[in-house]
Parts: C-alpha cells; structure tokens; sequence
C-alpha cells in the first residue's frame, strides 16, 4: 500500500449482540471503573454523566475534554479538583474552564428545581448558546415543548423526557417529532445526538420494563435482556417514575413533567430464595447501590418504580494510521469494558477486535490479519503494494 492510498483505510465496525445462554444458579457481576457523580441540575443529566464518564474512561477519551482530571472523567465529583465534571452534562461560564462570558447550559436554562419559568435566555431576551454538552441534547431543563408523546409539557427545572413505545417493543433510534422550529429532543435521541458532537456515533434504544403495569403481557424489557446488556459490556440507564403519573400541576403549569428518578444499572446479582438485584449508580453518589429489580419502588419512601430502560452502545471510531516502510499501525477508539465476577473474584476484558485484510473492496474479500486483540491498536508487517484494512469489534 503507498503512503498516497491511506485515503483508503476505513474502518468497519460490527455489533452484535452475544448469544444468551443459562448461566449458574448464583451470579454477582459487574462492570468495573463506573463513575458515581453528585445531583447537580438533573437526575438524568447526572446519571448520562455517569454513563459518558464510564466510555471516556472505557475507550473513548474524546468524550470528556476539559481540564478536571487532566482531561479523564474522574470517578466522583464530590472534591474542588473534580466538581468541574459535572461541565460533562451542564456547561456554564465560569466552570470547567469555560471562559466567564460564554454562557452555557446553566446560564439559559436552569433557575431552580421545578421551576416553570421560562428559560432564562429567553427572558432575557438573547441568543441561547450552541448545544455543547449532554443536557442541551438529551433536553435537560428546556421548557420549549408541549403535549410530549401525549404525557406533559416541559422540561421544567432538573428534568427530562422520553417518548416512549406503549406497545412495550423495542424502540432503536428514534428521533422525536419537531414542534414548530424546536426539534424533537429525548434522553435516547440525545445521547446518540450527543455523541455525534463528539465525533463518534452510537445506537440508543428505549423499551418499557417487562413488570410495567402498563406494559402488554409478554413484551417489554427484560431481566434476561438486562444480562445481555451487563454480559456485552454496556450499562444501562433506568427511569423511574409512577405508573399512573405521566404529568402533575405545579406553580404556573397545569401539565409539567411527572416526579422521575434516574439511575445506572451496571451489574446484577441471582441469589436462590432472594430474586433478581441489579448494582445502580443512585445520581446521588450514593458509593455502592443494589435494588431489587421489579421492585414496586427504587427510592424509599417514595413510588419510584422501573418505568423503562434507556440502552446505549457506542461505536468504535478509526483514530489514526501509521506507515513506514516495514509496519502499519492502526489505531482505534472503541468500548472497552471489563466485568469483575463476585464469586469468582475474577475479572476479564469484554471487548476484542480483529483486523481483517483485502486486495478489494468485495466485503467477502477480508480475512484476518493478526491475532485478535483487547487493545485498540495493532502493528502488522507491511511489504509494500496495495491493500484495505477494516477493523471488526467482535461479539
């Protein structure tokens, strides 16, 4: 291959889902290195920072790029060096160095908890700032729709919103209807749009739990399928809310969003005689949680119920090519997590690629090159002449 035709690497990535087959009677896993973030504006603003903390640390560092933690989402927030984090899902002037004139997400949007005022860029009559990080996308705080999927208007103050498929299937990708000039923004709509900002991409879903009252007999999302998820390296985020509430009044608002709750599922634990748990990061850093999982309630003292999960898996992304005269070296960025396993005391890497190799562009034409690898680069021999290369994320 000749330093002119580097043009012609790319990179294809293929996910897919493993295979579930019954495992022991007894399990206690979970993913390692999860970020265990304070409330600040939002639960799910501080639980999507949790998730995106975990994949800055787990393979993708352009997810997280100020200066707390010398550019690596740290595992807490709670401290004067790391409490910038939280710049990760609401930016502000001031913060994180973020110049004190350049207003962000805080600045025009965000007044006080349940606030139903309008947001503050639009009370003041200015420009509201470019979209920069996970609440601006996922919709956190806005108040600039109406009638959302039928359920409530909003977001007032420390929530959001997600639109989801009463019929309990699984909803992929789905972007929300626009209202006038406002773009339809949700949770799992705005963390693939997030991600995009950040130069990646990825698939977001969203499903209503399988015990969801309102959930059809036999559909919806199930324990089964929260293993895969744990299994195949992915946490998932749960959105707590009462069945019977999609809207409530508060000062100001006849229809505002219904009390909602947010956590990250990142393990899960089957003990005979003791149900099904699942290990959750409680948006209140909150060090170690477990819950049961079909619990009538995940916040005591209150009826928060598993309304749905919100699933999310982030592509691999080609990140440079190195060429010389005897080597190629392919770097790239991808998932990269790892399970630890209670009983066993165990922990192994979930993620592996493969190089593969053509003369053409024939997909049937790659074969692998090199052994398969936890890492996300590789160096081959090259010997001259001209070839195409792709890497393959395996299940």
């Amino acid at each position: 291959m000749r330093g002119s035709d580097l043009r012609t690497l790319f990179l294809v990535v293929t996910l897919s889902i493993c295979t579930q087959t019954r495992l022991a009677a007894d399990e206690d896993v979970y993913l390692t290195g999860v970020p265990d973030y304070e409330w600040q504006y939002g639960c799910f603003g501080t639980a999507c920072g949790n998730l995106m903390g975990y994949w800055d640390r787990h393979g993708f560092p352009d997810f997280y790029k100020g200066p707390t933690g010398g550019g690596v989402a740290p595992l807490s927030s709670g401290t004067s060096s790391t409490s910038g984090i939280r710049s990760l899902w609401a930016s502000q002037a001031g913060v994180d160095g973020r110049p004190a004139g350049v207003f962000g997400h805080v600045d025009d949007y965000y007044d006080s908890y349940e606030s139903t005022a309008n947001d503050r860029y639009v009370r003041s009559n200015r420009t509201e700032h470019a979209s920069d990080c996970i609440g601006d996308f996922v919709g956190l705080n806005q108040k600039r729709w109406a009638n959302m999927n039928g359920e409530c208007d909003g977001n007032v103050d420390g929530f959001s919103f997600v639109y989801w498929e009463t019929n309990g299937v699984r909803r992929v990708n789905f972007t929300p209807p626009a209202q006038g000039t406002n773009a339809g923004k949700d949770i799992p709509s705005g963390l693939r749009a997030w991600t995009r900002y950040r130069g990646y991409d990825a698939d977001a879903f969203s499903q209503l739990a399988e015990f969801n009252s309102k959930c059809p007999p036999g559909a919806g999302f199930t324990f089964a399928d929260l293993k895969t998820e744990i299994d195949s390296g992915y946490p998932v985020l749960a959105f707590l809310q009462n069945y019977n509430s999609n809207s409530r009044v508060l000062s100001g608002m006849s229809k505002a969003n219904p009390a909602i709750h947010a956590m990250l599922i990142y393990g899960y634990a089957t003990y005979d005689g003791y149900g099904t748990n699942v290990y959750v990061r409680d948006s209140w850093a909150g060090g170690l949680e477990s819950r049961n999982w079909s619990a009538i309630s995940w916040v005591s003292g209150n009826n928060y119920p598993v309304r749905g999960l919100i699933g999310y898996r982030p592509k691999p992304r080609l990140r440079s090519m190195v060429l010389n005269s005897s080597s190629l070296t392919l770097a790239w960025d991808g998932p990269s997590s790892q399970l630890y396993d209670n009983l066993s005391g165990q922990a192994k890497n979930l993620h592996s690629y493969q190089v593969e190799k053509s003369d053409s562009l024939d997909p049937t034409g790659f074969q692998p090159i090199g052994e398969a690898t936890t890492n996300r680069s590789l160096t081959l021999p090259y010997a001259g002449g001209e070839a195409y290369y792709r890497v393959q994320l395996l299940p």
